[in-house]
């Protein structure tokens, strides 16, 4: 692709992984905000086809009728004015700072020092939060990953994976190799694959000609044995009999019961589900990805990454960009505020300039 092509997709894969983020954030709860609940509220708000941000229920939901996240008034459809801070979108920032500070020989203990140094404590979560206090207590990976960490396979360290996957286009081999570089200090197992599975389908997406391409390409970089990738398979070779999207859920809901919904498998085969009962559509990826239900916001943000990469950022549709107003929270020490252009530029930037780089 020519680099303007290039920066365009990259340019996609941000704003894909933020709209998809925000449209997913308000119910980010997946024991409480089942595929059933989320329906029927959008029933509720006659929202149904979802094709833009979640609305709020005029007239008002009663006491006690739906719980929200507290953020949930920033990411409303009317209400949005710039990206709310997650870390979904924080561990993207903190990645492209990593590439930047380290290069892409960086290593396991690199991606440690920089969560310390720019990450605030309490804006980690679960397996992260855990490799933190190792990292502050002086253990040193992969003993980071390992000690008094029962998320070892949850969804971390796939939501960190984009970045490697924006800089490494048309190679998915390189993105899952950095990208298990980066998961090994908070991750093992099915946690790892996620990630690299992420990394690698971003990569491919700049040059797939759709969605189960670049799932299939993202597969290739994983065990064919492991629980994840026989989910992302099943999900797969579900859509391809032609079941509808719900019934393909249930199944696969059926098939992973008893994981949790922050674990990586159930969400690997939710936004797989997305991506390709979405067709290559933006809106209808992220709504059908958010509509799955466990963790809304990352799968969201993961299926808009891919989708965006696959259709570039001018074929976003306006009214999941315009809300962004080009600009990122971020509790990443010194980013706060950042352009989401000025973002998408460095990183392809060092697309360009790493190209030719080796992971160590």
């Amino acid at each position: 692709m020519t680099p303007h092509a290039t920066a365009d997709r990259i340019h996609g894969g941000w704003l894909g992984r933020i709209a998809g983020n925000m449209l997913g954030k308000p119910v980010e709860l997946g024991d409480y905000w089942t595929r059933d609940r989320i329906d029927r509220y959008l029933r509720r708000a006659d929202a149904l086809p979802l094709t833009d941000y979640l609305p709020e229920l005029e007239p008002p939901a009663a006491p006690g009728e739906f719980d929200f996240r507290p953020e949930w008034r920033e990411c409303v459809r009317g209400r949005i004015h710039g990206s709310c801070r997650d870390d979904d979108v924080d561990y993207a920032v903190l990645g492209l700072h990593l590439l930047e500070t380290h290069g892409f020989a960086f290593t396991t203990e690199q991606v440690g020092e920089l969560w310390l140094l720019r990450l605030p404590y309490l804006q980690t979560f679960t397996a992260e939060r855990a490799a933190y206090r190792n990292l502050a207590n002086g253990l040193k990976p992969p003993l980071t990953a390992t000690f008094d960490n029962p998320y070892q396979e949850w969804i971390g360290a796939l939501i960190r994976a984009d970045i490697f996957g924006w800089t490494s286009p048309g190679d998915p081999r390189r993105a899952a190799a950095l990208a298990r570089r980066d998961a090994v200090l908070s991750h093992t197992g099915n946690g790892v694959y996620g990630a690299m599975w992420a990394a690698a389908m971003i990569a491919a997406a700049f040059t797939a000609p759709g969605p189960r391409a670049a799932v299939e390409a993202g597969l290739g970089r994983i065990p064919a044995s492991s629980r994840l990738a026989r989910a992302v398979r099943r999900t797969v070779a579900l859509h391809a009999a032609g079941l509808g999207w719900d019934r393909t859920l249930s199944e696969l809901e059926a098939e992973t019961s008893g994981l949790g919904w922050i674990h990586a498998v159930p969400n690997a085969a939710i936004i797989t589900a997305g991506l390709l009962y979405g067709e290559g559509d933006f809106t209808r990826t992220i709504a059908l990805t958010v509509r799955g239900g466990l963790d809304t916001d990352s799968n969201g943000a993961t299926a808009g990454s891919v989708a965006g990469v696959l259709c570039g950022a001018a074929a976003i549709p306006p009214q999941w960009t315009e809300p962004l107003e080009d600009r990122v929270r971020s509790a990443v020490f010194g980013f706060d505020g950042s352009g989401i252009a000025e973002l998408a530029d460095r990183t392809a930037r060092l697309a360009a300039d790493g190209g030719s780089a080796s992971p160590s």
